[in-house]
């Protein structure tokens, strides 16, 4: 009797909150279509690009205004370098477009999440506002598996080649994870030869927004009119910035080291704690409500 052949198959979802003609974008997909290419007997491996048409960065995981169309328009696009990667750029939102590709939009179910490749890091409080990572959190509500992939901006190359080779290596791995795992990689913009290696790092406490104050415009009349809020930005914007308040193990400062961060997230979820659960049967309580 012939030994049972072993098979796998992985069909992959890449996206992203730049838009679907993103440099980043392009450079994860044709690092994946390579390593399609090269699937060994036994393996099937599958890439298809849903994106945003246009720039949604900072979206997080938002929908847009879905009850007020029946449709999504989309665009078929061509990536040089991988061009038989099917690829749509939608009408949408990095989330929304995760969602319609997750349910069939575009083709089989996929199993993988990719997102990115995000031109600045998203590190600290920023992964809450990030549509890069947005879009992975979205799938895992679908109970899909996702990898978001950011590179530190601001020098004088991008070097898009680092964080895609990472990403792809990291594949296998999250397969094998638990469903709905969601894994966020923040990579220093260097080259290959220079990472100084991964290292598991914890969200910081960096937030977008260091600062904001309100300055008035006052009417002739005296009386207060329109006005503005001044923001002044902290470190976890996409050119890093100071992270010298950080641990040595927190995601920004790990990056700004040399290292790459990768960092395992959990979307929205019921909170199970103890602690919480009795404030919630207090709060019944003191409504008359049995716990």
């Amino acid at each position: 009797m012939a030994p049972a052949v072993s098979y796998w198959r992985v069909r992959i979802l890449v996206t992203n909150d730049d838009g679907v003609h993103a440099p980043g974008l392009a450079a994860v997909t044709r690092a994946l279509a390579r390593w399609a290419d090269m699937a060994p007997a036994g393996e099937d491996r599958q890439v298809v690009v849903v994106a945003p048409l246009a720039n949604h960065s900072g979206a997080s995981a938002a929908v847009g205004t879905v009850y007020e169309r029946d449709a999504i328009a989309y665009r078929t696009v061509v990536i040089e370098g991988a061009e038989e990667v099917p690829t749509y750029g939608l009408d949408a939102s990095p989330a929304l477009s995760v969602i319609v590709g997750a349910l069939g939009a575009f083709g089989p179910r996929p199993d993988l999440v990719v997102s990115g490749i995000n031109l600045g890091v998203n590190v600290g409080r920023s992964v809450l506002h990030s549509g890069t990572v947005g879009a992975v959190l979205t799938g895992a509500q679908l109970g899909l598996r996702g990898l978001a992939v950011s590179l530190r901006s601001g020098g004088a190359v991008d070097h898009w080649d680092t964080a895609s080779a990472l990403a792809v290596r990291l594949v296998p791995a999250l397969s094998e994870a638990p469903p709905q795992s969601v894994w966020n990689l923040n990579v220093p913009s260097v080259a290959p030869g220079e990472l100084r290696g991964v290292r598991p790092g914890r969200i910081s406490t960096a937030g977008i927004i260091k600062s904001a104050s309100e300055r008035v415009h006052l009417e002739p009349s005296g009386e207060a009119g329109e006005g503005s809020v001044r923001l002044t930005l902290g470190a976890a914007v996409p050119s890093l910035g100071d992270v010298g308040d950080e641990a040595p193990e927190d995601d920004g400062a790990l990056v700004a080291a040399g290292f790459a961060s990768l960092t395992p997230l959990v979307g929205v979820r019921a909170d199970a704690s103890s602690q919480t659960r009795s404030a919630l049967d207090a709060a019944l309580a003191a409504l008359g409500v049995p716990g």
